[in-house]
């Protein structure tokens, strides 16, 4: 497990970001928590998104941001959409992105590409593409029988992945961009 996982702070990650989802979201994130931050909706620390590599390089340089680049250049963008929900068998709820195996193929060209970052500090050798919508201590079945109801009569708007985001956690737990890198370029 990596040091910066296992510190559980500070980290770096590059996420695909879907502000276009809050609305649709917030109902769940809002009342959900990290457990790394349970005074704080997960909508005050990150918007919603699917985690591509966490942790990344601590200080990334522009060699790293290029071998980013690299590693996405021949992934051209796709429509993403979010028709399902699910759980992971910690109660971990979520909405499955897709075309699946597109993201899926996108997170492992990342993950290829930097092998001394192994996602979630090697916890999660082969992660599972997702959108948190409720933490484990939030989420459950209940919550995945809501969200597939919710779905199954307003879809969750459809996006269209350009880019993945660059992102630095503060020391309070908060989220920002620190940057983005175009695929399909």
């Amino acid at each position: 497990m990596s040091d910066a996982w296992a510190a559980g702070t500070e980290l770096t990650a590059i996420l695909i970001t879907v502000p276009e989802l809050a609305a649709y979201t917030d109902r769940w994130r809002s009342v959900s928590r990290s457990t790394a931050r349970p005074q704080v909706p997960l909508t005050e620390l990150i918007p919603p998104h699917v985690t591509v590599l966490v942790p990344w390089v601590a200080e990334p340089t522009d060699t790293d941001v290029a071998r980013l680049q690299a590693a996405v250049s021949s992934i051209q963008p796709f429509e993403l959409s979010f028709p399902t929900a699910g759980q992971f068998p910690n109660g971990t709820a979520w909405l499955k992105p897709e075309p699946f195996d597109q993201v899926r193929a996108l997170l492992h060209a990342v993950i290829d590409a930097f092998p001394e970052c192994p996602p979630y500090g090697g916890e999660f050798p082969d992660p599972h593409p997702h959108l948190t919508i409720s933490s484990s201590d939030r989420g459950g079945p209940d919550v995945v029988a809501e969200a597939n109801a919710a779905l199954a009569v307003t879809p969750a708007p459809t996006t269209r992945l350009t880019e993945l985001g660059l992102w630095r956690e503060d020391a309070a737990g908060v989220w920002a961009q620190i940057g983005a890198v175009p695929v399909g370029k």
